[in-house]
């Protein structure tokens, strides 16, 4: 009895022993782990960006917009706090000179060295129908652009600057290699502050934000604004992964959703730009559509592949070659077609005028189509978004509605960037000139105009309208009541 205590005791005892020991291992595992991964971590970024930012541009273009009150006098205007406002107060034209029915507008974006005799990669609808263009680089020197070339269809262009020295310039990696989760950093000049770095990884591949049938686009949670449009996101090795494009924004800043060009598909674009300032694409000429489980069972196939076509363009290859409205194209020469998206990607990448053999599943069965691919006509529009994703449009001029005054709508930036509360409903005062009689009633930047006329306002086509209406009366001033920061004034604005 007393010897099976004894045994009853010591295995309880060794037990607690061993539950104690194993959980130290565990735990000392677990401190490796952690200490490994913190290892594996950069302490700092700086090296980095010291590295890379060189290389990396600030554009600013100018386009000539139609005036719909060519009346008005004539001046610049731009977002809260943009560096360039000073500049422009001190050169800009003078309030009298005739803008003939045009005004002129500022549009700023970010751009990339690829060349050091100065080849600048950046967005194409950061200079699309621009009629000036001026890269800024790193250390502010400050270059006319000329446009080599655009693709509307990959929204990248390439620009030239004259230089005298060779340029620090950025290298193209490869993106298929970086995966998800790997760290990203990119460079860039939102809202026209110039030089700004975010740091995040990237968080997905090959989305699709319905901007064209290109979309391949690597997803980042860098915070991309309006104006890091064209710039670099780099990888830990300073070499260029994606060109930062869009955002999903349904409040118009980042929320940590931005979307980038990928490196391998920006390459040959950019090298087809800058020998021929054009990109050549194959054409088929076929309108098509996933195959689903239910259609795949429907006509037969095994597996759901391959693109469905809907509808075939008269007089287009497709049509030349007897392509039909239910065909499914399971393969282009010894490429497998596996989604419907694959199919514009892989027949833009041929040269025109190629001849390729198509596999196309037609009543049950294998068949081989031989068709000579056309030239993709460039696009006479631009390709829509969802409205949710914005294509970091260029930062521009705001409306000019009363004189000396820069208005802008209560967007999300403006309602952030002066802390006005969701409540307040009215038009935003973006800029006071120092000279005009704005000046002298005491309105100010943040200002916002809430009532007009007597009558409650909560766009800029109603400010307007209560404006007109007032000189149709012909009088020579309006009643205005302005917000600022919850403290509520009229002022009467003379004319």
């Amino acid at each position: 009895m007393i010897k099976t205590n004894y045994i009853t005791k010591s295995s309880v005892v060794s037990r607690i022993i061993f539950k104690k020991l194993l959980l130290a291992i565990l735990l000392f595992k677990s401190f490796l782990i952690t200490t490994s991964v913190l290892a594996d971590m950069p302490q700092t970024f700086a090296d980095l960006v010291e590295k890379v930012s060189p290389a990396v541009v600030n554009i600013s273009t100018t386009q000539l917009i139609e005036d719909k009150n060519p009346n008005n006098s004539f001046g610049f205007t731009f977002p809260p706090d943009s560096p360039f406002e000073e500049y422009f107060k001190e050169f800009g034209l003078p309030d009298d000179e005739a803008n003939n029915g045009t005004q002129q507008r500022i549009g700023l974006g970010s751009g990339f060295i690829v060349d050091p005799t100065g080849y600048v990669v950046t967005n194409y609808h950061v200079i699309q129908d621009a009629q000036a263009i001026q890269v800024t680089l790193n250390n502010g020197d400050q270059f006319e652009a000329s446009l080599v070339g655009a693709d509307q269809r990959t929204d990248i262009a390439v620009l030239k600057i004259e230089v005298k020295q060779s340029l620090v310039f950025a290298q193209l990696g490869d993106s298929d290699k970086a995966r998800v989760g790997d760290w990203i950093v990119a460079v860039g000049n939102p809202f026209g502050l110039g030089g700004s770095v975010t740091v995040g990884v990237l968080s997905a591949r090959g989305r699709d934000i319905q901007s064209g049938p290109f979309d391949d686009f690597l997803q980042l949670d860098a915070a991309i604004n309006r104006g890091n449009s064209g710039g670099p996101s780099f990888n830990m090795q300073g070499e260029v992964i994606g060109i930062n494009t869009a955002i999903y924004s349904p409040n118009g800043g980042s929320v940590g959703i931005g979307f980038a060009i990928p490196s391998n598909v920006a390459k040959p674009v950019i090298t087809a730009l800058k020998e021929k300032g054009m990109v050549e694409r194959g054409w088929l000429g076929v309108q098509i559509q996933p195959v689903t489980p239910e259609i795949s069972e429907a006509v037969g196939l095994s597996k759901a592949q391959g693109a469905l076509i809907v509808s075939v363009q008269p007089n287009s290859p497709a049509a030349r070659a007897g392509l039909l409205a239910g065909d499914i194209i399971m393969r282009v020469d010894q490429e497998a077609i596996l989604t419907m998206h694959q199919l514009p990607k892989v027949i833009a990448s041929i040269s025109p005028s190629k001849k390729v053999n198509l596999s196309v599943w037609r009543e049950q069965k294998n068949i081989v189509v031989p068709v000579e691919l056309g030239r993709l006509e460039d696009p006479k529009t631009n390709s829509t978004s969802s409205p949710a994703i914005v294509k970091n449009p260029p930062i521009s001029n705001n409306h000019q509605i009363l004189e000396g005054i820069s208005l802008s709508s209560l967007n999300a930036e403006f309602r952030q960037h002066f802390d006005i509360s969701d409540q307040i409903k009215g038009v935003g005062i973006t800029d006071v000139k120092s000279s005009s009689s704005a000046a002298t009633y005491g309105l100010k930047k943040g200002d916002v105009i809430v009532q007009a006329g007597q009558k409650r306002i909560t766009s800029l086509t109603e400010l307007e309208t209560a404006v007109q209406n007032a000189k149709n009366a012909k009088k020579n001033s309006i009643l205005l009541l302005i917000n600022r920061q919850g403290n509520e004034t009229f002022i009467a604005f003379k004319f």
